[in-house]
């Protein structure tokens, strides 16, 4: 005896099992569904993008057709897609924001009772491997299990999208904007918005300070967002003094080599974080020995100790060292972080070692 087909309500109560793939919530709390019908075993779904130009509209279809066919009594399932009316969108990103509309609540993490952690990337000086220490770290904590975003806030410098091995726009809905996301990781860039990598942002102070308002505000990182990365420039400049006023409830962590010209720039990264009343709440030390040969002893090419030094300095833990190895440049290059590549080699440890660490200092509050 064939099952009878299943009603609407618990079409509905399937489809909630279905999530938009860039705003991770539920098609049906989203109001995503706007018509449902049922006859003789066949299932008729309209759904409604939040764009008619929705990249990833075919994973949307191809979800609602797996869950409901899955229902005992559903013989065939049809779906067509509409798009959402200014008013619906506009509903939707109010949803979307708490039901708030105020730029100043835009963010989950602009308020003291945010869950989520704000982790600021600095070195003071450029060449250290800031950025690759803040992919890496972002990739260690979501191989935890943590749900991660990364903000390059290097406007003129940007190395974020490549190192994620990330290319193309992000999806705007009206004033929102949907960052990109890798294997889990969500990431706003200035590099989404150029024509190419190519091109050189040439822009004055004020110009920077609404990008990085603008990427702080507008963008949708979500409320589920544990921990949100952001990748300093190089200097102590507007970017911080902008960040420092913008989320107040932020920490630092300083890059450094172990030479001590390094440490005395990274030294001024800590000066620069007392006076914008920013927690420095570690050290990582990049660059540290290099092993030529499997079982070798190491070969300090930068000097030792240097990331010690600056943590005896300031007071705070020296959260890992990380060693010189050709695959950590090999797979920023390619897109491809070596916590996600290798994470049991060296390098790859130390950057779990330093992720655990940071989180044992910054830890989320249990939902």
């Amino acid at each position: 005896m064939s099952a009878s087909p299943p009603d609407r309500v618990r079409v509905l109560e399937a489809l909630r099992d279905v999530q938009d793939p860039e705003l991770h919530k539920s098609i049906v709390d989203l109001d995503m569904v706007k018509e449902v019908q049922i006859r003789d075993g066949t299932v008729q779904v309209e759904a409604l993008l939040t764009i008619g130009a929705c990249p990833l509209r075919d994973s949307i279809v191809a979800s609602i057709e797996e869950r409901l066919r899955s229902l005992p009594g559903v013989r065939e399932v049809r779906v067509s897609l509409g798009v959402m009316t200014p008013d619906q969108r506009q509903a939707l990103i109010t949803k979307l924001r708490g039901g708030e509309v105020s730029a100043q609540r835009r963010s989950s993490f602009l308020t003291a009772e945010s869950a989520t952690r704000v982790i600021v990337v600095a070195s003071g000086k450029g060449g250290v491997g800031k950025s690759t220490v803040t992919v890496n770290l972002a990739a260690a904590l979501r191989r935890e299990g943590r749900r991660v975003g990364i903000m390059d806030a290097d406007v003129y410098g940007f190395s974020i999208p490549r190192m994620m091995g990330l290319s193309g726009q992000p999806t705007l809905i009206d004033q929102m904007i949907i960052p990109l996301e890798q294997d889990g990781i969500r990431v706003m860039s200035i590099g989404f918005l150029l024509p190419d990598e190519g091109e050189a942002v040439v822009w004055r102070g004020p110009m920077l300070h609404k990008t990085l308002t603008t990427f702080i505000g507008e963008v949708h990182w979500g409320d589920d967002l544990e921990y949100l990365l952001i990748d300093l420039p190089p200097g102590t400049g507007d970017v911080s003094i902008t960040l420092a006023q913008t989320l107040p409830q932020s920490h630092m962590v300083i890059v450094t080599t172990p030479q001590v010209a390094a440490v005395k720039v990274a030294q001024r990264a800590a000066k620069m974080a007392e006076k914008v009343n920013m927690e420095v709440i570690g050290i990582v030390e990049n660059m540290s020995g290099f092993r030529p040969a499997p079982g070798a002893d190491p070969v300090y090419i930068f000097g030792r100790g240097g990331g010690l030094r600056l943590a005896e300095l300031l007071g705070v833990p020296l959260l890992g060292e990380i060693p010189l190895d050709p695959a950590i440049r090999e797979g920023s290059d390619a897109g491809v972080p070596i916590v996600a590549s290798a994470p049991d080699t060296p390098a790859g440890r130390a950057f779990r070692q330093v992720a655990e660490r940071l989180a044992e200092r910054v830890p989320v509050p249990t939902r």
